[in-house]
């Protein structure tokens, strides 16, 4: 089992839709996603949720968590930052064999649609990246 960790600071929009999203692309190849934050919210954003839910991908189980809550979880195959606050206040994750920084806007406070629009963006950035790291399925050749 290979596992991603994706920090966000708040850890209520960006980062659990990316979490979800790669459990949903590849929790059956034996991927798992991990997310948190270095200021968690305490909570998901609802908008966040029901763009999960509309595309079969959410889970109760997934909340806003502080990094510390994860530790345990670790080592991480990946670990990758979605914002850049986050990725200033983790520059650097012990134990992670790689790190990235891919960043999303942040659509808190912004319209429904601005989710939809982080989500799609995930799916055609983040995805990709993620299947290559750790399945090697996109070899560039």
């Amino acid at each position: 089992m290979k596992k991603v960790l994706v920090l966000c600071t708040g850890n209520s929009c960006r980062s659990i839709l990316a979490e979800a999203l790669i459990n949903q692309a590849f929790g059956k190849k034996g991927v798992v996603a991990f997310s948190a934050g270095s200021r968690p919210s305490g909570r998901v954003n609802p908008n966040a949720a029901k763009v999960l839910q509309e595309r079969n991908a959410w889970d109760e189980a997934y909340h806003s968590k502080e990094i510390k809550e994860i530790n345990d979880l670790g080592p991480f195959d990946l670990v990758v930052t979605v914002c850049d606050n986050a990725r200033e206040a983790c520059p650097v994750f012990p134990g992670a064999k790689k790190q990235i920084h891919i960043g999303f806007e942040d659509p808190d406070g912004k319209p429904y649609n601005a989710f939809i629009e982080t989500a799609r963006e995930i799916e055609e950035k983040l995805l990709p990246v993620v299947e290559e790291e750790l399945l090697g399925e996109y070899s560039g050749d």
